[in-house]
């Protein structure tokens, strides 16, 4: 592996690395570059060869416990060379002694499993359309409601991510983020965000899977696009399968792992942020 150097990404090497990921079918947001990286500036790592990155990862410490690992990308010309893996092994230290979770792929599965990661379950994306719906009980998210969105996050997710919530709710040219609120509290959540392709959906978090599509429909309004993408844990069998009737259809899927403890889920939890963040 002579004449690589492992460091920590720049901002402006953001973009790149999520053009990486779009080659290889992830379709990122807008914005994600710039939300991403704020979400903890020291958890994006790449491989360094000639002045230039060829292999990238992230492992971004959302609490004091808990982090996640993402964007795990090689050039085809630099795979098979251990390099990626280096990198892996760099960017691990990161997290320290946290509960590590990722979203992998299978053909990375039992290479997980050899770094100590145990599956847990899985989250598989759905693409189709969605009718826009504005409904009386949801309305854009204000700066007053972080408090609420943030507790909501934690019940579903089982996890603290408050400075990822920060920079993910707040609104830009290509997301928005509305609460459900009902009889005065905010019961639920969904951020919708313009990606290369069409338009994602996520976090949805809401009681049940009804209103999670209330949601949905909602921030339809917002952020229009007629290719609509959400990915779903394996939990969400009910939001899955009113979006099936509506004509939506499985993906890909990958394995929901973690290295430690898992963390428990909530019921609300209808549908995750971004495979690469949790």
């Amino acid at each position: 592996m002579s004449g690589f150097l492992l460091r920590t990404a720049f901002a402006e090497e953001m973009p790149e690395i999520l053009n990486w990921a779009a080659a290889e079918g992830w379709n990122p947001g807008l914005g994600d570059a710039t939300a991403f990286y704020a979400t903890d500036p020291d958890g994006f790592f790449v491989a360094e060869k000639e002045g230039r990155p060829v292999a990238a990862i992230s492992v971004v410490n959302h609490s004091d416990d808990f982090a996640f690992l993402g964007l795990y990308l090689c050039l085809p010309e630099h795979r098979g060379k251990g390099i990626a893996f280096a990198l892996w092994e760099h960017a691990l230290k990161h997290a320290g002694e946290r509960v590590v979770g990722l979203d992998g792929v299978a053909a990375q599965e039992a290479n997980y499993t050899r770094s100590g990661f145990q599956r847990s379950g899985a989250t598989t994306r759905y693409e189709g359309r969605l009718t826009a719906r504005a409904s009386t009980l949801v309305r854009s998210a204000r700066t007053d409601d972080a408090e609420a969105i943030a507790a909501l996050d934690l019940a579903a997710n089982g996890y603290a991510r408050d400075t990822f919530l920060t920079v993910w709710c707040a609104p830009d040219s290509s997301r928005k983020t509305l609460v459900l609120c009902e009889s005065d509290s905010t019961v639920g959540f969904v951020t919708a965000r313009k990606c290369r392709d069409g338009v994602k959906l996520g976090p949805i978090i809401a009681p049940d899977a009804a209103r999670g599509l209330a949601l949905a429909r909602a921030a339809m309004v917002a952020v229009p696009g007629e290719h609509v993408i959400i990915d779903l844990p394996a939990q969400s069998k009910a939001f899955a399968a009113l979006l099936v009737e509506l004509g939506f259809e499985p993906g890909f899927e990958t394995a929901r792992m973690y290295r430690g403890t898992a963390p428990q889920n909530g019921a609300s939890l209808q549908a995750i942020a971004t495979m690469e963040l949790g």
